[in-house]
């Protein structure tokens, strides 16, 4: 039996992150997912009323950002040290900000909204350059010299931006050249290209 079990929706969604970070890093794991008719009756025993829920043995966690944090630590994709840890945390909480964004744009107010939340993008992507830009040049990963849980979940979130604003990236060279650095690396390269990647919608509304 694979060691973990996601349990999400038929969408990427917030569990796009963590499937890129565990095809990376050539970890197997289960997916349970759930429709519309059958959420319902799970949804009572789920912390919080939401998924994703994940399983790791007899582990079981809630909320996405926990859960990639819970899988940086366990398969040591939370920086060198201490300090690089607390840089993670600064990059992860700033995703999860540009995310909330998205998520509120998608669900709430994309006809209406979508013109000027393009038109705001710079201002909220640029944050994520200038770390960039402090790590090597912009070289490498989003902080110190090794692929963290951050890097795919911000990875994740500009893939699902150049969707809804093909060329958002055009006037940032660092974040570019990121994006296509992480995506060639063999394995993500192989997920990213895959049926259960590209068939899954991004959005639960088919907006993107």
């Amino acid at each position: 039996m694979p060691p973990y079990t996601i349990v999400y929706f038929p969408v990427r969604g917030r569990c796009e992150a963590m499937h890129m970070l565990l095809a990376d890093q050539d970890q197997s794991w289960k997916e349970e997912v759930e429709t519309m008719e059958t959420w319902p009756a799970l949804k009572p025993s789920c912390l919080y009323g939401q998924l994703p829920k994940f399983q790791d043995g007899d582990l079981t966690l809630y909320q996405s950002n926990a859960i990639l944090r819970h899988l940086g630590r366990s398969l040591g994709l939370y920086g060198k040290d201490q300090q690089e840890a607390a840089l993670l945390d600064v990059v992860n909480d700033g995703v999860e900000d540009l995310r909330c964004k998205y998520a509120t744009l998608i669900y709430t107010n994309y006809e209406a909204g979508k013109e000027g939340y393009v038109k705001a993008l710079p201002e909220h992507l640029k944050p994520f350059e200038t770390l960039l830009s402090q790590n090597q040049g912009g070289q490498a990963f989003i902080v110190g010299n090794q692929i963290s849980f951050a890097d795919y979940n911000l990875l994740d979130l500009l893939l699902n931006h150049q969707v809804l604003a093909p060329g958002c990236l055009d006037s940032f060279p660092l974040l570019s050249a990121y994006v296509a650095r992480l995506s060639a690396r063999p394995k993500l390269k192989a997920f990213l290209a895959s049926p259960e990647h590209v068939k899954r919608p991004i959005n639960g509304n088919g907006k993107q």
